[in-house]
């Protein structure tokens, strides 16, 4: 089936057009095992493109610095980590390293250090190189006035085709204390171009520092911080390796804290995130941890991979479709294509986890004056004397309102406050003017139009035009599933999974507290009657 479905495919589609950016989500972290973390310091891995060397900065027993450059096999990527090793006095000085990062082929080591010849009070870029993987490393060369400044010069980011390499500075013609450079060559036989600062999109009038580019050079992880307290993860992405990095991003509370993330690095095939955790200091301490990047397959939102979903790829076949187009790295290469048929295949016929579902009221309770939220811990409260219907929903139970003084109360959905979003339920009766959801005080996201009981939403799109209404009635004592979408641009609203009426917006959603039920203000007008189900809220632009 899986083969035919691609000869199908193969054959029958595909235009290349222009990039956009994919979704994807992190899994939970998990520390390196015991023989890669130890009661000393770890940080700053950077894998080989084979998954099977991890070299990285420890300051362990046994080393010629105080912190040195280690490495450690495992003989496939299924099995753990082996003992690590330390490269040694060829590559490894007394005055310590911080930075390391292997190339594609594996033959050249880039790292920081403080060795003979340069300033002792600043560190330098340098390369050590080797004819095989079999080979010891040779002598290592400093890259040069080029290339190091009279100022720092750390923690180097190798690109996989060995032409761009990025790293962190504190030489002037930047924009904050550290800023992330890049120089460039045109061959891996020519030297080393002028560095050239990632200019003031990425880097800010704080410490931008600790740079990892991705395999495809489309993604730069980095780390942010302001004056050491806390430090976080960002990303910053481009469509091409010819055009310019957009905005940078926090990458998230899966992978950030209030403690200190630090020293991104991806492995070759964009499938997992390695970074530095420590609870305690900014500088010092922590260990190595890793992240799965997952892409998300599940389109619709239904919590499984199937024929669903495979015809919404079809349906944007060929196109830069940014939520189909997931392969081969995690975000994507511009075009929905095989690549991305071949890692949804991965998934077929599986329950989704999505991350992305950041509150669902499944409305599935028996009793009580709760609804409780299980993608997250945002339960909400009934007011008034709503009936539960264990077995009167169209997804298990539901709650039904009597249009008087029947709501739930919900905190603030915080995440929807900072990108795209998506919003659907299921919903049955109710009549015009009243509201499925809204926001305390501040507008009324699904609801039935005061004339004729169509969906529309009051969310702002645009100066002057406050309302979103659609052609179709949802008061018809059917049971609909409506929704309604961000993607950052416009705002798109669903009866039965179908789009029905969409508009440019370019505003989204305030960090109010939800009315399930009610409108804005609890107007009398505004009270559903009559049964809702199964809310959720996504923290992005789901298609249904």
């Amino acid at each position: 089936m899986k083969k035919k479905i691609l000869f199908v495919l193969i054959l029958v589609l595909g235009l290349v057009t222009e990039v956009a950016k994919a979704d994807f989500v992190f899994g939970a972290p998990t520390k390196l095992g015991p023989t890669v973390n130890t009661s000393s310091e770890e940080f700053n891995a950077s894998i080989s493109a084979d998954g099977l060397s991890l070299y990285f900065i420890s300051n362990r027993p046994g080393g010629v610095g105080g912190r040195d450059i280690w490495v450690a096999t495992r003989a496939t990527t299924d099995d753990d980590w082996g003992e690590p090793v330390n490269l040694g006095p060829t590559i490894n000085t007394p005055a310590g390293e911080w930075g390391v990062s292997i190339s594609y082929d594996g033959l050249s080591l880039y790292f920081d250090t403080r060795q003979s010849g340069t300033s002792s009070a600043i560190n330098d870029l340098w390369v050590a190189t080797r004819a095989t993987t079999d080979d010891d490393w040779g002598n290592p060369v400093n890259l040069g006035p080029m290339v190091n400044s009279s100022g720092d010069d750390y923690t180097p980011s190798i690109s996989s085709d060995g032409l761009a390499l990025y790293f962190m500075s504190s030489r002037s013609g930047g924009y904050g204390n550290y800023d992330l450079w890049v120089t460039m060559r045109a061959t891996t036989d020519e030297d080393w171009g002028a560095p050239v600062n990632l200019g003031p999109t990425v880097n800010s009038s704080v410490y931008d520092i600790d740079p990892g580019i991705s395999p495809d050079g489309r993604m730069l992880f980095f780390t942010r911080t302001t004056d050491g307290t806390e430090a976080n993860i960002w990303m910053t992405w481009r469509a091409t390796t010819n055009d310019e990095w957009g905005e940078p991003i926090n990458v998230g509370p899966t992978i950030n804290s209030s403690a200190f993330e630090r020293y991104p690095n991806i492995s070759a095939d964009g499938s997992t995130l390695f970074f530095r955790y420590s609870q305690s200091d900014f500088r010092i301490g922590g260990d190595i941890y890793q992240a799965l990047i997952i892409p998300i397959v599940d389109f619709n939102g239904d919590e499984f991979v199937d024929t669903s979903d495979l015809l919404i790829m079809i349906d944007h076949w060929g196109t830069d479709d940014s939520i189909c187009d997931i392969g081969p790295m995690p975000w994507g290469d511009g075009i929905v294509d095989i690549y991305d048929l071949e890692v949804f295949m991965r998934y077929w016929d599986q329950e989704a986890y999505d991350p992305t579902l950041i509150a669902n009221w499944k409305l599935d309770e028996t009793e009580g004056t709760i609804a409780y939220d299980s993608a997250s811990e945002n339960d909400g409260t009934l007011y008034g004397e709503p009936v539960w219907q264990p077995e009167g929903g169209m997804v298990d139970g539901a709650l039904e309102l009597d249009g008087i003084d029947d709501y739930i109360d919900t905190d603030p959905v915080a995440e929807l406050t900072s990108g795209p979003f998506s919003i659907f339920a299921w919903i049955k009766g109710g009549a015009p003017g009243q509201t499925i959801i809204s926001q305390v005080n501040s507008g009324n996201l699904m609801m039935a139009d005061s004339s004729e009981g169509k969906l529309m939403t009051e969310l702002a799109s645009q100066r002057g035009v406050k309302t979103l209404v659609s052609d179709d009635v949802i008061t018809d004592s059917d049971w609909h599933r409506v929704g309604l979408t961000w993607d950052g641009i416009e705002k798109i609203l669903y009866v039965d999974d179908m789009e029905v009426v969409s508009k440019v917006c370019n505003a989204g959603i305030s960090d109010n507290g939800l009315y399930i039920g009610a409108g804005k203000r609890l107007d009398a007008e505004t009270f559903w009657s009559g049964l809702i189900d199964d809310v959720r809220i996504y923290n992005r632009a789901v298609t249904p």
